[in-house]
């Protein structure tokens, strides 16, 4: 298994008012004293902005970064994404990162609350997801998509019109597919080829049916602890990195367990540990 980290799990998120932002230092070293190895990486500012800055500086921490979290509209007719997007690849390029993770960014901060799509946004959002691929084809990084709370594609019936709609691989995020309605290792079981990158998180599932019925705001169950350390939840994340395994899966499995941290005081560290232990019982 090729595991990784995410800045996400130590709180560092690119939400306004999120929580307390810890600095990278002290995420890189944890990152390190926990025994990883590579890590995603984070939201704008958290690294250095060069390339050659960046994996240099990771470098230093024994890290290597494999992936990033990019938010874009896709939906909006009079907006084309592609130049930014091709921006991005550039620069995933030049600093030897492995994938792209694509979001259906709603154009609102944050992810509590989004507009629904008519035929038209429908239409314009696959129409970007092909021009994309087009445009990445034969090309470093590989472009998936992320199915995610508060965007444009998180429920099933989203999640499988764009499977039905277009070839974009996905980005599997066990958490924000179950919160959605999506049940991860029935989708793995099914269609374990469009899944080319992988986000682990373990969820509470009495909180997730809250925010998918919107009694509770995403944010807020965050807050609330909706995020467990692997196998401590309700997601079978041993069936789905078995399924995949079966399936000849050889990307990445990151760690990511939202959360918000109050202060410096915070401990996030023991979560990721914790998940850490029960990947290397599982490989």
């Amino acid at each position: 298994m090729r595991i990784a980290g995410a800045p996400i799990s130590w709180g560092v998120c690119e939400v306004p008012g999120w929580g307390h932002q810890l600095d990278r230092e002290r995420v890189l070293s944890e990152m390190r004293s926990v025994g990883l190895t590579a890590t995603e990486l984070g939201p704008d500012g958290f690294l250095p902005h060069s390339p050659t800055r960046r994996k240099a500086l990771l470098e230093e921490y024994g890290l290597r970064a494999v992936g990033g979290f990019v938010p874009v509209v896709l939906h909006e007719p009079r907006h084309d994404p592609l130049p930014g997007v091709r921006a991005r690849m550039r620069d995933f390029a030049e600093g030897d990162v492995d994938v792209l993770v694509l979001a259906a960014d709603s154009g609102a901060d944050g992810y509590d609350r989004r507009p629904q799509l008519d035929a038209t946004g429908w239409k314009t959002l696959l129409d970007n997801l092909r021009r994309i691929l087009a445009a990445a084809k034969g090309r470093s990084p590989a472009i998936t998509l992320h199915p995610h709370v508060g965007t444009m594609v998180e429920t099933r019936e989203e999640v499988e019109r764009v499977l039905d709609g277009s070839a974009v691989p996905l980005c599997l995020d066990t958490g924000h597919l179950l919160i959605g309605g999506t049940d991860p290792l029935e989708l793995v079981r099914r269609d374990p080829g469009r899944v080319a990158h992988v986000h682990l998180k373990d969820v509470d599932q009495g909180l997730a049916a809250k925010v998918r019925d919107g009694g509770l705001t995403y944010t807020e169950a965050v807050r609330q602890g909706i995020y467990r350390p692997l196998g401590q939840g309700d997601v079978d994340v041993a069936g789905i990195v078995t399924t995949l395994g079966q399936s000849g899966y050889s990307g990445w499995y990151v760690m990511e367990q939202d959360t918000v941290l109050t202060s410096a005081e915070d401990d996030a560290v023991d979560d990721v540990r914790q998940s850490v232990a029960f990947l290397e019982g599982l490989a």
